[in-house]
């Protein structure tokens, strides 16, 4: 038997990425936030969107990409985006990268790279530095405490059989299993 993948209908990216730029602008022209935009697509259909509403919400969460994976999520009654893709006017922060594999978003493209977006005033390069020291080196004092505590409630967790799906990062769940046999004919 030999597999073949599907025909793929979808849209060019470049308008999907279009759209995420046009948004950008968006949140320049409504004072809302820095200039990002995102747009999630699944099988070609556009699905969310945001723009960085960080002062609009006074929010420091509210990024573009944050914006549109709530959104996605909203509408797809899951918090899980398997098969989506994200656009981005710009390579997603640190934040948005984690809330990116979280919600399983298959893939991601960008516009602008973190060094564009430097140059233009939003410089994450303390956070990319800072994740990598060990917690007693970090700028922020980051101190455990309490994690017998802690860690009752992870075993109360597993005693009541439940599973952390979304911790399983590279690990395809009975769910995926099924829906790869779907992408194949």
């Amino acid at each position: 038997m030999i597999l073949r993948r599907k025909k793929d209908t979808t849209m060019p990216d470049e308008q999907f990425m279009r759209r995420a730029i046009a948004l950008s602008q968006t949140a320049i022209s409504t004072a809302s936030g820095p200039p990002f935009g995102a747009v999630i697509v699944r099988d070609g259909e556009v699905i969310a969107e945001g723009f960085n509403h960080v002062h609009a919400d006074n929010d420091p969460t509210a990024h573009a990409e944050i914006v549109a994976i709530r959104e996605a999520c909203r509408v797809s009654a899951s918090p899980f985006l398997d098969g989506c893709t994200i656009y981005s006017s710009s390579e997603p922060c640190p934040m948005c990268m984690s809330a990116i594999y979280w919600s399983r978003l298959s893939a991601v493209y960008f516009a602008t790279d973190r060094e564009d977006a430097a140059r233009a005033g939003f410089d994450d390069r303390v956070l990319y530095a800072e994740l990598q020291r060990p917690l007693e080196q970090r700028n922020i004092p980051t101190i455990r405490m309490l994690s017998a505590e802690g860690q009752a409630t992870f075993d109360l967790w597993q005693v009541e059989a439940h599973s952390a799906v979304q911790t399983r990062l590279g690990e395809a769940t009975p769910t995926e299993t099924a829906m790869v046999g779907e992408a194949w004919e």
